[in-house]
């Protein structure tokens, strides 16, 4: 069995786990104030180029997500987003567990549009009831989207533009971040830092054992007073801080050779596959359900297909697409290798 299932199903990469055996032995401080968790926020920071950033270290995504955006809003306030966006769909309720109102927009590929932001605002700031609803205190997206599709520069500064004009701050779902970065033309980590007021930079899916960096960058809104303490009080502080901080340590570290982070080699590995995986399914006859740049692909196969491809390879059944097919993901990470392409495009040759 082959899988295209997800980009998180693997264990972590050998650098990773070397690192993590090589300090195995040394006695550190807890709660992430160990050396290499100071290591790894300075290398985050100026890959960032934000040297004030703020940089904490979560274990997962739903919890980055939820505890951020609960010390982002006062009690009384929702985040907007997509109807796409993961914390609308796929989080279980996390962020209206913490008492928060997601404020979901119609989205366009899985991307929020800034006319749509705006226009939501004017009403929201034209209704002379306002004061009876959950009222608007930030904005969240996802790069790349849950679709696969990627903002460019000038619909993420449009957004970013809208939040400055009515004070809220912009958060940027990364749990995909290096994926999002090596298919995209105008974006740059750098770039990401000034145009937004926090993000996240997700190492579980990109070579990781589990870990997600939190950045406040600080130009517009400061780190949320008591975020430490927030993240505690969501259950989200981890005793052995270390874990997150020495695998950040290894992925942003730069190779001597080609001068690039670990962290980037691996999200380009995963984009040069994503491309091979296309060809593939391509040739294999399917159509595509959107054009996804990124590692996760959309494609439409019919239903008398789906369960016999389920019984040699792993991927997932997205959801219903007209009364004889299903739309089914099928994603590449830094672990997929041309050997599972090879296995694949066989398996649909013989279809």
């Amino acid at each position: 069995m082959i899988s295209f299932e997800c980009d998180y199903n693997n264990g972590a990469h050998p650098k990773v786990l070397q690192h993590l055996v090589d300090t195995n032995s040394e006695i550190s401080l807890t709660y992430g104030f160990d050396r290499w968790s100071e290591q790894a926020r300075e290398k985050i920071r100026a890959a960032c180029c934000c040297p004030d950033a703020g940089v904490y270290f979560l274990q997962g995504g739903t919890q980055a997500n939820a505890v951020v955006i609960d010390s982002l809003l006062r009690s009384y306030e929702g985040v907007v987003c997509a109807e796409t966006a993961h914390i609308n769909v796929h989080e279980a309720g996390a962020v209206e567990a913490a008492g928060h109102r997601v404020i979901a927009l119609e989205s366009v590929d899985g991307k929020l549009r800034a006319d749509v932001l705006e226009r939501y605002m004017q009403v929201y700031l034209h209704d002379e009831s306002r004061e009876h609803v959950a009222q608007p205190g930030m904005v969240y997206i996802t790069f790349p989207t849950e679709m696969g599709t990627l903002y460019t520069a000038a619909e993420i500064e449009a957004i970013y533009n809208v939040c400055l004009g009515h004070g809220m701050p912009l958060f940027v779902d990364g749990a995909r971040l290096g994926y999002g970065l090596a298919a995209s033309a105008d974006v740059t980590l750098p770039w990401l830092a000034r145009h937004c007021d926090a993000f996240y930079i997700g190492g579980t899916k990109c070579g990781a054992l589990c870990g997600e960096a939190v950045v406040f960058t600080g130009h517009h809104v400061p780190t949320p007073r008591g975020f430490f303490s927030n993240v505690k009080r969501h259950g989200a502080l981890s005793a052995k801080g270390r874990l997150a901080g020495v695998q950040f340590d290894a992925l942003f570290t730069t190779d001597p050779d080609s001068g690039l982070l670990l962290y980037t080699e691996l999200s380009r590995h995963a984009i040069a596959m994503a491309e091979k995986l296309k060809g593939i399914l391509r040739k294999a006859g399917f159509a595509f359900y959107i054009d996804s740049p990124t590692n996760q692909q959309f494609v439409i196969i019919p239903n008398s297909l789906v369960a016999r491809l389920k019984k040699e390879v792993d991927f997932t059944i997205w959801q219903p697409h007209g009364k004889d097919s299903m739309l089914c993901r099928f994603v590449t990470s830094w672990a997929t290798t041309d050997e599972d392409l090879r296995i694949l495009a066989d398996i649909l040759l013989r279809r």
